[in-house]
């Protein structure tokens, strides 16, 4: 991997990253991915557009046994090398982790994956820092929330009912 490009090594970062439930399910891969906290603890924005990319790979023994997860591995960070330098927004922590197909996708299909991840995350290089990049949230009783109402607020109102 390029020298801009750092790892995540260590279990806490993985949670981390986890936690941040942005994540995106492709045949060949899972994409989950948080902001850096070291790119936040920058003061300025160009400071954090400058601050790298991170990267952890994952195989659970699901994907089989210990020659099968490290060449899972393997394809996954030949397809980051190929891949993220040009489109992984900078600033951001993110972990792949391996499926059953991984092994037996093709390397074109793999990438293809990891590109079609990042597109629906918004994690582009082209994507960071744009307004649409505000995402709904959902609330605990399943109201999505906008602009300060939730859908079910908003429903009432266009049915005439001010309760």
């Amino acid at each position: 991997m390029p020298a801009e490009t750092g790892r995540l090594t260590r279990r806490w970062e993985f949670l981390r990253v986890a936690r941040g439930r942005r994540k995106w399910a492709a045949p060949g891969l899972v994409l989950q991915a948080r902001g850096s906290p070291v790119a936040s603890e920058r003061d300025s924005e160009s400071a954090a557009q400058d601050a790298p990319f991170r990267v952890g790979f994952t195989a659970s023994r699901k994907v089989g046994g210990a020659v099968e997860r490290n060449r899972a591995k393997r394809r996954l960070r030949a397809a980051v090398r190929a891949v993220m330098p040009e489109l992984a927004a900078p600033g951001h922590d993110y972990v792949v982790i391996a499926r059953g197909a991984t092994l037996t996708r093709e390397f074109g299909a793999l990438k293809d994956d990891l590109r079609a991840a990042l597109a629906r995350l918004r994690l582009r290089k082209s994507d960071v820092g744009r307004k649409s990049d505000v995402r709904r949230k959902t609330d605990v009783g399943g109201d999505v929330k906008g602009e300060g109402e939730t859908k079910r607020q908003g429903d009432k109102a266009a049915n005439g009912s001010g309760d």
